[in-house]
């Protein structure tokens, strides 16, 4: 309240404001210079006071009724710029402004409007005449305001001489949309079209088609009257008057203009009023008009009986419209009259509810038969010629209904017995995952678990196993849009990393155990673990990053099914969903490839025949899976995928960790260093044999003497995991102990090459 106290005289006395506050001749205003001035145009006071007498000299009239809210927004200019002016937004320059009190006054706005006009920096306040103003600099920049609309109509036709932008924060006439006109005007606010349209369909909702207009006698109060006459044509609504109210009127103006309204709308219908208060007894009968206008008389019931060959006419009681109901004079008219409903006079009897008239071949129509409505048709009435139908998406009805019953809501919801059975299958899952992690972390240094990878690539591919089972988890409950969006490319991309990794393991085992040199060096060029991974995932990574941009899944209700709606997923792209999986079956494949042609590894090493079967696992859910899939709707259509997803994930990680965890847990004398170099030893002179035989059978063939082996790298006995090299068997050979016998043929046995993997 401070502050308000000390910024209101700046409107009332001019006190100074800012750097420098003047009062410019008689205007009420504020100003502060800058590099750059911005005008302000606020109705700061509701109306002008007049003398009453013509004036005899050019002057600017006095201003009453200060407007609170208006004030509060010149002092939001104010505080913007002088924020603005505080910041680094504009090093060097400093914002001006020079604000105004239109007074809702046109000739008082084209005063400060003229001011604007005049040349920046000039000593005198003057609007120099000029034919070609393209290099003139006007006080002012910008103009904010004016507050009405019919003064921002006057003061844009002036800025529009030097085109300077004037931004109204409330001026709504449809014409100021006419760039032609005010090519320099530009609003905050929407223009009045779009309200005059928005009352003439409120009108017409409400049911109204008879009104009348009261507007303001000024160029927005005569542009809104006919905006809203055409409005109102569109939408069948009658004007029955229009009266304009001067702009600036006093109260004893608004009232008779308002009585006079009132005068011109009781005028046509005082008659109406009269009528409808008479009331005079005619034979001790009470007549008047209720209040629908209808004369409140009753019936006399006659009955017509014949007697002794005549037809006697008796009255029999009469029919009270007030009582809605019969008065008879006795009891035995009354017993007479109830005597009436025994006597049939029916072709047909009603229809229930939940039938429907058919008219019979007989022309009259009171002859039909009833029929039952078909289903999600019903009639709620008797004797109805149709049934109507239900809302098939969200309603249904049986045959022969009476009415529509509102069609359940399903999906694979968390107390399905399938969804717990799932939901248990997927942690049971991550136990294992944990068994495993903690397995492996516990024998580290093992042969068995270095030959695996090591610990990083075995808990990376862990990890996907794990996120794989926690997708499965997205599948169940109420379709959410992040749910949608979710699950497969969660699903997508975990198990692409997955199989990404087992593709590096299966390549270093055939890099490992190759004997062929080409294809040892074309297996140690490809080698790449790190980019391998990175770029087989990123793939997948982008697959589902496009699919979700351009075409995302959403949740949808599928209404095919007639008494339930199924809550569900939309994939959004069925080629996209088939481009992912796609992609992880190509990985699949690739790795099946290099998996089966390393499958007669020695027994303890052989993690590329357990490979094979996995992929061999995951190939089959999925073949199976398509038409499954295809073939299957309602609420168990996820759990197709959920099931086919368990399937894969725990073929390919019982496969691959599995008879590790074996030969740790129960084969301890197969994980240690010496049984590995032994098992090594034996598969390499089994296969060095083989390949001294082959290439003899060919040197015979060719003539060629054979030529000894030498080792591969020129090196001596490297690391039993990390070597590179074939190893030279010039003489007996000592394993743990035991002593082979120095090939007597004079042949190298290749040592094959392991790493960790």
């Amino acid at each position: 309240m401070a502050i308000f106290g000390v910024l209101i005289p700046v409107f009332l006395i001019c006190s100074p404001l800012g750097d420098s506050c003047r009062t410019p001749d008689d205007f009420v205003g504020a100003s502060s210079p800058g590099d750059i001035v911005i005008g302000g145009l606020f109705a700061i006071h509701g109306k002008m006071l007049h003398s009453g007498e013509k004036p005899l000299k050019p002057m600017i009239a006095s201003c009453a009724g200060f407007e609170v809210q208006v004030f509060l927004q010149s002092l939001a200019m104010v505080h913007a710029i002088e924020i603005v002016n505080n910041s680094p937004l504009l090093p060097g320059i400093k914002l001006g402004y020079e604000i105004y009190d239109t007074c809702a006054e046109v000739t008082r706005a084209m005063a400060a409007a003229l001011r604007f006009l005049s040349k920046f920096n000039a000593s005198k306040d003057l609007v120099e005449f000029r034919c070609n103003y393209s290099d003139y600099t006007p006080r002012v920049k910008a103009v904010i305001g004016a507050t009405y609309s019919e003064v921002s109509m006057s003061v844009a036709r002036i800025l529009n001489l030097q085109l300077i932008p004037q931004v109204s924060h409330a001026a709504t006439a449809e014409i100021l949309s006419d760039k032609v006109r005010f090519p320099s005007f530009l609003r905050t606010v929407p223009s009045d079209s779009y309200q005059t349209k928005a009352m003439a369909r409120l009108i017409h909702k409400s049911g109204w088609n008879w009104i009348g207009i009261i507007a303001t006698d000024d160029d927005f109060g005569r542009l809104a009257v006919e905006s809203f006459g055409l409005q109102a044509m569109a939408n069948n609504v009658c004007i029955a008057f229009k009266e304009m109210l001067p702009a600036y009127l006093s109260d004893s103006t608004i009232h008779g203009k308002i009585n006079q309204a009132l005068e011109k709308i009781v005028k046509e219908t005082r008659l109406l009023e009269i009528l409808k208060e008479i009331k005079f007894t005619d034979n001790e009968r009470a007549v008047y008009f209720d209040s629908h206008g209808d004369i409140i008389t009753g019936y006399d019931v006659l009955l017509w009986k014949e007697i002794d060959g005549r037809v006697v006419i008796t009255n029999m009681g009469e029919y009270d419209l007030e009582k809605d109901d019969f008065i008879f004079a006795d009891k035995e008219d009354e017993i007479e009259f109830m005597n009436l409903k025994n006597v049939q006079s029916k072709c047909s009897r009603k229809c229930r509810p939940g039938q429907v008239k058919k008219v019979s071949a007989s022309p009259h129509t009171c002859c039909y038969e009833c029929i039952s409505c078909p289903e999600n048709y019903y009639t709620n009435q008797t004797d109805m010629d149709y049934c109507i139908l239900c809302n098939n998406r969200t309603h249904w009805a049986p045959v022969n209904s009476s009415t529509c019953y509102r069609k359940m809501v399903q999906y694979l919801n968390w107390n399905d017995w399938f969804a717990v059975l799932l939901v248990v299958l997927s942690a049971l899952g991550i136990v294992l995952i944990g068994a495993i992690f903690i397995i492996f972390t516990r024998n580290v240094d093992t042969p068995v678990v270095k030959a695996s990878g090591g610990l990083t690539v075995c808990y990376v591919i862990l990890l996907c196993h794990f996120l794989a089972f926690v997708s499965s988890s997205l599948f169940i409950g109420q379709p959410k849009a992040y749910k949608c969006k979710l699950r497969q490319a969660l699903f997508g991309i975990s198990f692409a990393l997955c199989i990404s990794c087992i593709l590096i393991k299966s390549l270093k085992i055939l890099l490992a155990f190759s004997f062929d040199p080409k294809l040892q060096k074309w297996l140690k060029g490809l080698y790449r673990p790190i980019p391998i991974v990175s770029f087989c995932t990123g793939i997948q990574i982008l697959i589902c990053s496009v699919w979700i941009t351009v075409r995302s899944p959403f949740v949808q209700e599928n209404f095919s099914i007639r008494r339930v709606i199924i809550l569900e997923c939309n994939e959004g792209s069925g080629v996209a969903l088939g481009i992912m999986l796609g992609y992880i079956a190509l990985l699949a494949f690739i790795c099946f490839i290099c998996a089966f042609k390393g499958r007669k590894l020695p027994e303890n090493y052989n993690e590329a025949k357990f490979i094979t079967f996995g992929m061999l696992i995951y190939f089959i859910a999925w073949i199976i899976f398509i038409p499954v899939y295809t073939t299957t709707f309602g609420k168990y259509l996820p759990a197709v995928e959920i099931i086919v997803i368990l399937i894969s994930n725990y073929g390919i990680l019982c496969c691959t960790f599995f008879p590790k965890c074996y030969i740790i847990l129960y084969k301890q004398e197969a994980n240690t260093k010496s049984a590995f170099l032994k098992m090594l030893y034996n598969y390499s002179s089994k296969s060095a044999g083989s390949i001294s035989i082959n290439q003899s059978s060919l040197d015979s063939k060719s003539g060629t003497p054979p030529v000894p082996s030498t080792n591969a790298c020129g090196k001596g006995d490297n690391s039993w995991l990390n070597g590179s090299c074939h190893l030279q068997a010039s003489g007996p050979r000592e394993v743990r102990g035991e002593i082979h016998a120095k090939n007597t043929a004079g042949s190298t046995v290749p040592r094959r090459r392991l790493s960790s993997i």
